[in-house]
């Protein structure tokens, strides 16, 4: 069987041969002829070209290891089969069962896609799970996509990425699909090995040449299509909401017109054909610029259930995002609070659009903030079927030149009962019951998340933010994870033989993104970045209306009102006892406070401090806790490689730099505005 190195473009990964060796000491076999069990085959290949594997343990003849579905373990070993049956009683297709039978150890499942996940949970976690006893593991969100925002261009020889901050596309140059697809192929292996099972090739802002993809390049995108279904993931495309347009020749896009709904019917069977891996399409309409149905005058679901109809007959999904920025801020207007946009948009439609349509709500109303809450779509959706949207890009998070590990942040949106303020009490509407399809029993669930990859060889610009897209992917696959565990896992996995690395980066990363919030944004005020790029501080820089700034921070005080009473109105968008507490200036948490409340300076905090001290405090705690990780990574730099010492050594430079210019910026703003000094008495320029 021809192979490739394992992991040809990078080797600096979590997945790597030796994780193999176990695994190859026990003379694995794997039955059945399917391409998934083809796609195990050759990963065990490739790594036994690389690596020799250790003593095994099997006799001459046998085989310890056994992978198999039920299916081709009947075939062969009827009487295993039986034994195991019970315990697959139902297990959903992507499920899997470990056990030891007759002293041969047994990885069977169902379906194809649970035999893969489970080879891929062999590898991470070892053959600790022949422990004696009988274990099924299932995900809990049906849904696990990644969103490549990637753009096919050509007038430029790299494709892009847009808010891209590790290289360039993987799959497009020239303008053209790329040619060469072994990194697509080993991205394929990396996603499956933490458990996704879904993608989007291409940017969700589709211009002319990404709207041609579903009709000049439908060969190459049929052959990546093949590529991650050998992994069991389904590729989706983004499409251009306008395409009857621009490459359909009609003079409409109304979703209601018989000819707009025929070219879509025939463009999407036409695409199917050639296509047979295909899952459907990502699209992003009425946001942004981006054409949709409100230029007819018609709604969401009007121009979703279009394209479900289209969809229907091949299986297809649609995912419509839920991003709707088309208002400006002002206080004296609460219909043109950007944070009440989705919610008025789609909670009226909640039930009206097709079973095969999915709404992808963003984890806050804003836009991928270090701290925002949780958006009220989230739980508000009771007849609508809900995927929940995260960023694994950083981009509002030092776009992967600042550590900043995002797990944490994921898990208190997951962990956030949308109906209940007590944790001790759960309703079952904790956000992690609504991906996964539980709280109101929908047909399809799950998360999705805009994808941190590019064609640099670390993958992800930073090293250390792979360990974002390791998480997002287990978390997704099983949301109860703690992000500690999963941090001490990918550390484990990424720098197997270098004990004292792993302590370190567990150390840095494990608080990271509470060290950039500190920095940054204080009490869920948001943005105070560079309009553009969003990168680096700029406190006035974005401004939505004549009546200030985002943070609307004045002589008196800083924080935007959006309550019922005396503001916008967003507060009202949640749930009981939500509404009660966001509307509450004193029974808000802190962390948001600023996000629900214009308050003065003095507002005293339940930490006790004021609002303008905690400002002070944090950017200054911020600065000396990433002066504390650069030093605690100069202990084990000289233990990794030169050039992986020296990418982390310079993108923690860089850190300490933003985070001093973070610091003095924003206290010195803010020292301006409210003429209140530091009573700790430090230099506020």
């Amino acid at each position: 069987m021809a192979t490739t190195p394992w992991f040809s473009t990078s080797d600096s990964c979590w997945l790597r041969p030796q994780h193999v060796l176990p695994l190859l000491g026990h003379g694995p076999q794997v039955l059945g002829d399917g391409r998934l069990q083809t796609t195990i085959r050759e990963e065990l290949a490739a790594a036994a070209a690389e690596v020799a594997p250790g003593p095994g343990t099997t006799k001459p003849g046998e085989h310890a290891l056994l992978l198999a579905t039920h299916e081709d373990l009947a075939l062969t070993h009827p009487g295993m089969a039986a034994a195991v049956e019970p315990a697959l009683v139902g297990l959903g297709p992507e499920g899997y069962v470990t056990t030891t039978h007759a002293g041969t150890d047994l990885l069977t499942a169902a379906d194809a896609r649970g035999l893969l996940h489970g080879f891929y949970a062999l590898l991470r976690d070892g053959l600790a799970v022949f422990d004696g006893s009988t274990r099924r593991e299932e995900p809990t969100c049906p849904v696990r996509m990644v969103n490549q925002w990637d753009n096919l261009s050509a007038d430029a020889p790299m494709g892009s990425v847009e808010r891209g901050y590790s290289g360039d596309s993987i799959f497009y140059a020239d303008g053209a699909v790329v040619q060469d697809r072994r990194r697509v192929k080993d991205y394929a292996r990396l996603l499956a090995s933490v458990g996704i099972n879904a993608l989007s090739l291409n940017n969700v802002n589709v211009h002319g040449p990404e709207t041609r993809l579903m009709t000049d390049h439908v060969q190459d995108v049929a052959d990546l299509a093949r590529t991650f279904a050998d992994h069991g993931i389904a590729t989706y495309l983004s499409i251009n909401y306008a395409a009857p347009i621009e490459i359909g020749g009609l003079g409409t896009a109304d979703p209601l017109d018989p000819q707009v709904r025929q070219w879509w019917v025939q463009a999407s069977e036409a695409l199917f054909a050639q296509v047979p891996d295909l899952g459907g399409y990502l699209v992003k309409a009425d946001s942004e610029n981006r054409p949709g149905p409100f230029t007819y005058g018609r709604t969401h679901a009007d121009g979703a259930n279009m394209l479900a109809e289209a969809l229907r007959p091949h299986g297809g999904t649609v995912f419509w995002r839920c991003f709707v920025y088309d208002c400006r801020q002002d206080w004296r207007d609460r219909r043109t609070d950007r944070a009440r946009a989705a919610y008025d948009h789609f909670m009226p439609l909640d039930g009206e659009f097709a079973d095969n349509v999915v709404l992808q709500v963003k984890n806050g109303p804003m836009d991928f903030q270090v701290r925002e809450p949780v958006s009220p779509l989230l739980g508000g959706l009771e007849r609508t079927n809900v995927v929940m949207e995260l960023q694994i890009a950083q981009e509002y998070t030092g776009q992967q030149k600042h550590a900043c590990y995002l797990a944490p942040q994921w898990k208190q949106v997951l962990d956030f009962d949308t109906r209940s303020a007590d944790p001790r009490a759960p309703s079952g509407a904790a956000v992690r019951d609504v991906v996964a399809g539980r709280t109101f029993a929908r047909p399809v669930a799950g998360v999705a998340a805009v994808s941190n990859i590019g064609d640099d060889v670390y993958w992800t610009g930073h090293p250390w933010a792979q360990a974002n897209l390791y998480a997002y992917g287990r978390l997704a696959w099983d949301p109860a994870s703690d992000p500690d565990d999963l941090l001490h896992r990918w550390s484990r996995l990424t720098y197997p033989d270098l004990p004292d690395v792993q302590r370190a980066v567990v150390d840095i990363l494990a608080g990271s993104w509470l060290t950039y919030e500190r920095y940054t944004s204080p009490l869920g005020v948001g943005w105070m970045v560079e309009p553009g790029h969003h990168y680096g501080p700029s406190i006035e820089g974005y401004e939505y209306s004549a009546w200030g700034t985002y943070h609307f921070a004045d002589r008196d005080g800083v924080g935007v009102d959006r309550t019922v009473a005396t503001g916008t109105g967003y507060t009202g968008q949640y749930r009981e006892p939500w509404a009660s507490v966001y509307e509450s200036v004193d029974r808000c948490p802190d962390e948001l406070l600023l996000f629900f409340h214009h308050v003065p300076y003095g507002h005293e905090l339940a930490s006790g401090r004021t609002v303008i001290q905690h400002i002070y405090d944090t950017h200054f705690q911020g600065v000396e806790e990433v002066q504390a990780m650069v030093a605690r990574w100069e202990q084990v730099a000289d233990q990794v490689d030169g050039a992986l010492a020296e990418r982390v050594s310079g993108r923690l430079a860089e850190q300490l730099r933003s985070a001093r210019e973070w610091r003095d910026q924003v206290n010195t703003y803010f020292r301006r505005a409210s003429g209140v000094d530091d009573a700790r008495g430090r230099t506020i320029y």
